[in-house]
């Protein structure tokens, strides 16, 4: 018999679309993939080095909490390069991002306890918080203001007695939205003034384009030792299979006791933490021409979207995705139908609806999300495609 848990637990509105592009590539079309944050940029050799070297006779367990060479680094690029007091002992590694959101949400809520978080977010959140038995209360956003946050007295009029955190990623995945120093403060003083708890995705800290800039939700250190962040190499270094990500906690209690979640899982991945730990030491060798590619893929997807009648988004400030409107009433719908019915010279484009980004029901059914993770030329040939697939839908009998 499977778990009321287990029946309930949502899919993946990135993934569950696959078997239909699965079948499209055994038909012999090819598949473009906007749906899913799998860059194409190759991962840098000094990532592998590290991983081809490794000489030690037995591939023994690590350490719960992650290798020290590994908790130094982290710690030395928030140093570094964003000035804020960071120790290795506040530093914890975790079997990707996704784990690290697990662990926090395990860690500090209770069945049925709240935590607030901007929408559209992260499918995985819904996912993690199904599994905790904890309860998404969204803030609602919209594409119309580029996904900014609404005034902080209709945040606050959402947190009530079982309210324990509140979750924001900036940059965002999946709107590309980029929180400015006001917004991140905004939430801050919230989880200040009604003590609760303030997690940071930051997976995608350095992808923020036109000169703007980033801030950690670190530098807010007033907040004291509420503040948790969530990180990961996967984008930085394009090595989403590494599966290494970080949680960094100045919050001894909190910190000890996401130990003993890792304990449970022994230890995260060993050899690939010795390559994200040579990443961190050559970052900028590699995230300036990368960043500046993500930025020239953004100009792409946005000059193209400007030719489709009926489509809307602002223009992505960072990560690397944007949520559209399109001009139909089911996005999942369209998007399978592209899979199923649809392709030109035997190619077709894959996007992910984005119904299952947002917490409240109904919300984003007729927009999806794009991520501009290929070249540009297979970029531009994907977007005329859906462009050409959305005048089909839409005039089909």
């Amino acid at each position: 018999m499977i778990s009321e848990r287990g029946k309930n637990l949502p899919q993946s509105p990135i993934r569950k679309l696959i078997p239909y592009a699965d079948e499209a590539k055994a038909r012999g079309i090819k598949v473009y993939h906007l749906n899913i944050g799998q860059p194409d940029i190759k991962t840098p050799d000094f990532i592998f080095e590290p991983i081809r070297h490794f000489e030690q006779d037995v591939l023994s367990y690590g350490p719960s909490q992650g290798i020290p060479l590994l908790r130094k680094a982290m710690a030395d690029y928030l140093v570094e390069d964003y000035s804020l007091d960071i120790a290795p002992e506040e530093v914890f590694i975790t079997t990707g991002g996704s784990e690290a959101v697990l662990f926090l949400m395990h860690a500090t809520l209770n069945p049925q306890d709240e935590i607030l978080i901007p929408e559209p977010f992260y499918a995985n959140y819904n996912s993690i918080a199904a599994i905790v038995g904890a309860n998404i209360v969204p803030i609602p956003t919209s594409a119309d203001t580029g996904f900014h946050l609404p005034p902080g007295e209709e945040i606050e009029s959402l947190v009530s007695e079982k309210t324990k955190a509140i979750l924001i990623c900036s940059p965002n995945n999946p709107t590309g939205t980029v929180l400015s120093e006001k917004e991140i403060k905004m939430m801050v003083d919230i989880a200040v003034n009604n003590n609760l708890w303030i997690f940071s995705d930051e997976v995608y800290r350095e992808f923020v384009f036109d000169g703007k800039e980033c801030s950690s939700i670190l530098k807010f250190d007033y907040a004291g030792d509420r503040i948790v962040i969530i990180d990961s190499v996967s984008k930085r270094f394009s090595s989403c299979g590494a599966r290494i990500g970080f949680i960094v906690t100045k919050n001894k209690e909190l910190y000890n006791t996401i130990l003993k979640y890792g304990q449970a899982r022994l230890c995260p991945p060993t050899i690939e933490q010795y390559g994200a730990a040579s990443g961190f030491k050559h970052r900028s060798e590699f995230l300036p021409d990368m960043i500046k590619e993500y930025e020239h893929r953004r100009d792409v997807v946005y000059e193209e979207i400007e030719t489709m009648d009926g489509v809307f988004t602002l223009k992505p400030e960072g990560a690397f995705y944007t949520v559209i409107r399109l001009p139909v009433e089911d996005s999942e719908k369209f998007v399978k139908w592209m899979l199923t019915d649809f392709d030109v010279d035997e190619k077709t484009t894959m996007l992910a609806p984005a119904g299952g980004f947002y917490g409240t029901p109904g919300r984003g059914k007729d927009e999806a999300r794009l991520a501009y993770v290929l070249k540009e030329d297979d970029l531009r040939d994907s977007l005329n495609i859906l462009k050409e697939g959305l005048y089909a839908f839409n005039n089909k009998g």
